[in-house]
């Protein structure tokens, strides 16, 4: 398919992606913590890490998020992604990592750290969707 747009062509994460098997054992009734053993690579247990313990304890949040994002950030990197282009949020292996992105913003804000939590916010727009819409794969 010809990329009409002349940007980048979307990032998606391959199905094999850890996300996949960690969404599996939390559909399945595991808790997140319990399944990080077996899938620390997975965005998604560390963003699911960091949603539960925002209210609680934003520092230990914004820790789960930037661990589940920078994991992510690898795994794009290994994808194809080159720092800039759409990253889909209906791609269901993608949702982890915004979802960790999105909860680092949350968390940056919990703490303070406003500048990080824009740059987040822009990072999400910049890879084809917003806070709102990732916020809805919750």
């Amino acid at each position: 398919m010809e990329n009409l747009l002349g940007g980048p062509e979307p990032t998606r994460l391959p199905a094999d992606h850890p996300d996949v098997a960690a969404r599996a054992a939390v559909t399945a009734g595991a808790a997140p913590r319990d399944a990080v053993p077996a899938e620390p690579a997975s965005s998604l247990l560390w963003a699911l890490l960091a949603e539960e313990a925002l209210a609680q304890d934003p520092v230990a949040a914004y820790a789960y998020a930037r661990t589940g994002y920078h994991r992510g950030l690898d795994a794009l990197r290994r994808a194809g992604w080159r720092g800039a282009g759409p990253i889909p949020a209906d791609h269901e292996p993608n949702q982890g990592f915004l979802r960790a992105l999105l909860a680092l913003a949350e968390a940056a804000d919990a703490i303070g750290e406003t500048d990080e939590a824009e740059r987040c916010r822009r990072f999400l727009v910049d890879s084809g969707t917003s806070a709102d819409e990732v916020a809805a794969l919750r």
